[in-house]
């Protein structure tokens, strides 16, 4: 899905173009190790999305926005429902795309309600988006000034949601003469392929690097930490929301089998467990921002996403309590400072 001179073209004349190559070989390196069965569907789907050239962008929005209703006809409307349909579950969002509500699972412009006001301001920051999904807190990130956002994904239809929205703005960026495209990519990459000593040797830390809801899906928390301290500039900061359960600084959840009927949760920590990790991977002014349970009318099935949410998730009787008895989703959003 994404070609060597697609991806030069995305990095030329941004902050990144002196570390191409480094990510172009840890990309193809990548793309050859792991190939969705479904990824010549989604490249042909992308292929067929009817184009119109969106009146207006929003991307400092709470429902990101990218054309209006009148910008393309109804016949066509219709077909590029039913095409973005075609590419659920759509998990982060929600997008209105031409008048089409693209209503996520995860109402996203909450959770990023919560830390936009308290984080660093945005404006001229080279940013990564660790975990970043379809995209949608990159194109927030744009809208409140990023000078350039790569994000890391590696479920390849996330990045085939991207690349139907990037093809939906493609119009206004041709208008505007903009022959790179959006000031942002997403790489079909893992955390621990990125190509720090690439990043290391150029000299060319990030300024604020997102991990958001990753941690609790690594095997290895603290060299997902390490590999993140690895990707900032000395002084950068770090956004990081993840789970915790109530407790000391002893305390850690490690799920016997499942967690909210998740496979992939190895360990929740306490806030003063995340902390003291944090703390011991060398970051420094560890401040907790927020802490909030995870509600059902931030989290749910829709239209877009008609597989099990969190309601499925929780004790029908207690919902305190997983499905398994653990305690309920409690996020964190935490900054610090390398």
């Amino acid at each position: 899905m994404i070609q060597p001179e697609t991806l030069r073209r995305q990095l030329r004349n941004s902050p990144l173009e002196s570390m191409a190559e480094a990510f172009i070989h840890s990309t193809i390196s990548a793309m050859n190790h792991r190939r969705h069965g479904d990824l010549d569907k989604w490249v042909n789907i992308i292929d067929a999305l009817p184009e119109a050239c969106p009146s207006v962008v929003e991307l400092d929005q709470a429902v990101v926005k990218i054309g209006r209703i009148e910008d393309m006809d109804a016949d066509a409307r219709d077909q590029l429902k039913q095409l973005l349909l075609e590419l659920q579950p759509w998990r982060k969002g929600p997008f209105e795309v031409f008048g089409i509500l693209v209503d996520s699972e995860w109402r996203s412009n909450i959770k990023w309600g919560r830390l936009e006001s308290v984080i660093r301001p945005l404006k001229d920051r080279l940013i990564l988006d660790v975990g970043c999904g379809n995209g949608y807190y990159m194109l927030r990130m744009l809208g409140a000034g990023a000078r350039y956002v790569l994000g890391i994904e590696p479920c390849q239809l996330f990045i085939a949601q991207y690349n139907a929205l990037q093809k939906c703005l493609s119009k206004k960026y041709e208008a505007e003469k903009y022959e790179t495209g959006s000031p942002s990519s997403i790489l079909p990459l893992r955390c621990e392929e990125i190509p720090f000593d690439a990043i290391e040797d150029k000299g060319i830390g990030f300024d604020t690097v997102f991990s958001m809801g990753v941690l609790y899906h690594r095997k290895k928390p603290m060299a997902h930490l390490a590999e993140l301290a690895r990707c900032l500039k000395p002084g950068g900061e770090l956004v990081m929301e993840t789970l915790i359960i109530n407790g000391d600084a002893q305390d850690i959840l490690v799920p016997k089998s499942t967690y909210a009927k998740m496979s992939n949760i190895w360990c929740i920590p306490s806030e003063l467990k995340l902390q003291e990790m944090l703390s011991e991977t060398g970051f420094k002014k560890i401040t907790t921002v927020d802490i909030t349970a995870t509600r059902i009318d931030e989290q749910r099935r829709t239209q877009w996403m008609t597989f099990e949410s969190l309601s499925d998730f929780l004790d029908s009787g207690d919902q305190t309590k997983t499905i398994e008895g653990y305690p309920a989703p409690l996020r964190i959003v935490v900054t610090c400072v390398k």
